[in-house]
């Protein structure tokens, strides 16, 4: 008799601790989308960045995902955090223009509000207002460099707690276009972002909230070199070439798959897609993007009779 009991018993475990999906069809609490700013993924495999490197083995990755084109920061980030196309969102300029306006369409944040969830923007840059609909961000903050951003985002973590957080590092664009793709000044800014993602897992951990969480380690998109008319290298971006266009994918944390390699095609807008699919939100009809699923584990089935 106590065989017959404990067996059950035993199963109902197995299943449940197998199964990254709730009820609502949430599969992580909180999502944290992480920018490296011109990340050209040669450059970034090539840096001292551990904490990355770290989080590609243990979990998933693709060093081929693709951004649009115009391969542009302004443009590109409208694309990952609103789940369309250029061609759709209309975000067309790089710049910060207040006499633009807002982007038109909805945001992966203002999704989330109506939702009922929590959400925050931590960047390095001005033009990022474009995406600040009104009432789609809770906390939304231009502290600068990677430091920075990191330290602020420890400080504010703890008070929100964010279901949904996008992370945007500058450092890297400012070196290449400065300094040029490659150069020394350009390692040690993906060195230092690395730091800082580091900063921003150990806040996260220290909040008790890694095991519900999942990070989007992504680019807005590559670069490569030119000389100008002083005969300097420098950097650029904006071209349909392998180059601009190609950016890293990396998926960290709850459910998702250790030292996968993914293969399927992923493109820029099919971040946003992942991040509410993680979040248990359906997906608009008009987005362009598509949840990245081979990445995670998938939840095991019931038993049948």
């Amino acid at each position: 008799m106590k065989l017959k009991i404990v067996m059950p018993v035993l199963l109902v475990v197995a299943l449940a601790s197998g199964c990254a999906v709730s009820n609502d069809g949430t599969r992580a609490k909180h999502v944290f989308i992480v920018s490296f700013d011109q990340g050209v993924p040669e450059i970034m495999q090539e840096s001292e960045m551990p904490t990355v490197k770290k989080m590609v083995a243990e979990g998933a990755s693709s060093w081929e995902a693709f951004t649009i084109v115009p391969s542009s920061t302004l443009p590109a980030h409208a694309s990952m955090l609103t789940g369309v196309g250029i061609q759709k969102h209309q975000v067309l300029w790089n710049d910060w223009i207040p006499t633009n306006g807002m982007v038109k369409v909805p945001t992966v944040f203002s999704l989330a509000k109506e939702n009922g969830l929590t959400t925050a923007m931590f960047v390095g840059k001005e033009k990022f207002k474009h995406l600040n609909t009104p009432g789609s961000i809770d906390v939304f903050a231009i502290p600068g460099d990677a430091r920075s951003v990191a330290e602020t985002f420890a400080a504010e973590f703890p008070k929100l707690k964010p279901n949904l957080c996008f992370i945007h590092f500058a450092d890297p664009d400012g070196a290449g276009h400065k300094e040029g793709v490659g150069s020394s000044e350009q390692f040690t800014a993906f060195a230092d972002c690395d730091a800082a993602l580091k900063v921003i897992k150990d806040a996260i951990a220290a909040s008790g909230l890694a095991d519900s969480s999942v990070f989007i380690l992504t680019a807005d998109h590559g670069g490569h070199n030119i000389t100008n008319r002083q005969q300097k290298i420098v950097g650029t971006h904006g071209s349909p070439h392998a180059t601009d266009v190609l950016i890293p994918w990396i998926a960290w944390g709850k459910g998702v798959k250790k030292d996968f390699k993914i293969t399927a095609p992923v493109v820029t807008y099919d971040t946003a897609a992942t991040a509410l699919w993680l979040l248990g939100m359906p997906l608009p009809e008009s987005f362009w993007g598509r949840p990245v699923e081979s990445a995670f584990e998938q939840p095991r089935q019931p038993v049948q009779n």
